[in-house]
Formats: structure tokens, sequence, C-alpha cells
């Protein structure tokens, strides 16, 4: 990455909290709020490699600073001024901020968003990379793109599809209006709102019962819908057994063992009611 591209330590782009097993990550442009320019995007890439390998992180969280999770891309930076540097330059800003979230999608950990503001176009996109979201319930969602000339890109219209019914998708797309915390729950874009001075507090709730499943298992288990959800019916059917076969030889702890003792044997714990001791 060019010096140019880099958080200064005095105004870090992104900041980083590790706390009981969780990272909390916020996108740190409070005055634009959170708007994703280039150097942003090229930043969260070194982001998620360090809560990847830090150990002491379970899950992670996605959220903003200030009154904002994303007010969606940085009109002036990243468009504007990325597209007068030329084609190739349009390319390298599309591949950092789209890889960015392809890499969260995937991250080997657990991750929740935590919507605490603004949500706007493509921060969109982020929001449905993390596994689950939470939103505050005054938090203001939107698809601004038809208000100034352009489709919702960077994959925001393949989100609304998997995540909205069609009427619901369409009437955002093309109306523009903004819609709350309530309503992005009742459509199915975040898991559930609640008041914003609660929001931090479900969030870590969460993140805690997350935090007592099988890592190993966690992982498996997300990229497995993510994958199936697209599949047919006999492929995904196959495509689980040997999903599972895989876990069993990837868990090292051999958690599927562990579990079925502690049930059968010990009768120290019910599955349906809480997890296998780690």
């Amino acid at each position: 990455m060019q010096e140019q591209d880099r958080a200064t330590d005095a105004v870090p782009l992104a900041l980083v909290e590790v706390a009981d097993g969780i990272a909390w990550v916020s996108l740190n442009r409070p005055d634009k709020r959170n708007a994703m320019n280039p150097a942003l995007n090229a930043y969260m890439h070194e982001v998620l490699d360090a809560v990847e390998a830090d150990e002491r992180v379970g899950v992670m969280v996605l959220t903003g600073a200030g009154e904002a999770f994303s007010a969606g891309m940085d009109l002036k930076e990243y468009f504007r001024e990325t597209e007068e540097k030329g084609h190739l330059a349009v390319r390298r800003a599309q591949r950092d901020a789209y890889g960015w979230w392809r890499r969260l999608r995937w991250l080997e950990k657990p991750t929740i968003a935590m919507v605490n503001g603004w949500c706007f176009g493509g921060a969109f996109s982020p929001l449905f990379a993390c596994d689950l979201a939470f939103a505050a319930e005054d938090a203001q969602f939107g698809l601004s793109e038809i208000n100034w000339g352009i489709i919702p890109g960077g994959n925001v219209t393949k989100v609304v599809a998997d995540l909205l019914g069609q009427r619901d998708a369409l009437y955002y797309i093309m109306t523009g209006e903004t819609f709350d915390g309530r309503r992005a729950a009742a459509v199915g874009l975040v898991n559930e709102s609640v008041p914003a001075d609660a929001l931090r507090g479900r969030v870590a709730e969460v993140a805690k019962v997350l935090l007592e499943k099988n890592p190993a298992t966690l992982k498996a288990a997300k990229d497995a819908f993510k994958r199936v959800v697209e599949m047919p019916f006999d492929t995904a059917e196959d495509y689980l057994v040997v999903r599972q076969e895989s876990l069993a030889f990837l868990d090292k702890t051999e958690g599927r063992k562990a579990g079925i003792r502690q049930f059968i044997d010990d009768k120290s714990y019910k599955p349906g009611l809480a997890s296998y001791r780690r």
C-alpha cells in the first residue's frame, strides 16, 4: 500500500478495541459520517488481517465512530477524484472496496454489524457481509443512488435482492426513501432493532453466546449456509455431507465427540438448551 493510503498514528481510519474476546472495529471518519474512501477501503484489509490473526479475538463487531455506521461511498474521493485518475485507478478502488467486503463475508471468525446510525448505499455491502446485524431503532437506512443518477452497485442490488422481498427491495431502490432501524428489522435487513442506548449491550450479549460455541464449527456452519442458498437441493445435500466430514478433520479439539460424550455418558448438558463444555 502506498504511504498516502495509510492511516496516520494521529487519525487511524479504523479503531480496534479488543475486550473479553470481542474485537470492536469502528470505521473512523466521523466528520464524513464514515463514508468509505479509497484510503479507508485499503486500510480495512490490514484491519481484517489483524483481527483474523489475533488469538484474543473470537468475534468481530463492525460499527462506525460518531453518529453513523457508514454513509456509503465517499462521492468526492471514491467517485469523482478516482475517476479523474483514469480507468486503472477506478479498478484499483473497486478491488480494495469489494475485496474487503468479500474478506469480511468469509472471515474466519463470526461477525456482527452494529448499525448505530446512518447506513446508506454502499454501506449495505459490509452490513450484508457480516453474519449477523443489529441496529438502533432510530438508525437511518437508505438507497440514495437513484437520487443522483446511478443504480445501487458494489453488489448492493444483490444484497437487497437476497435479504428483502421483491416489493420492499424495489420500493427502496426506486424511491430512495429512507427507513429506520425498526423497519430494517421488519424487512429482514437486520436481525433486530433495539433502543440506541441498549445497542452495544445487546450486541455484546449475542457475541458472548457465539464465544461459547466451537469456533471451527461456527466457521463451517456460516460458510455452509452462504454456499447452499444458491445450490439446488441435491447438490446442497452432497455438499453438506462433505462439509461435515471436512469439519471432523479440521476441528483438532474433536468437538463432535466431546459433545456426544458429555450428553450421552456424562449427562452434563442438553444440546437443545446449551453448548457442550469446551
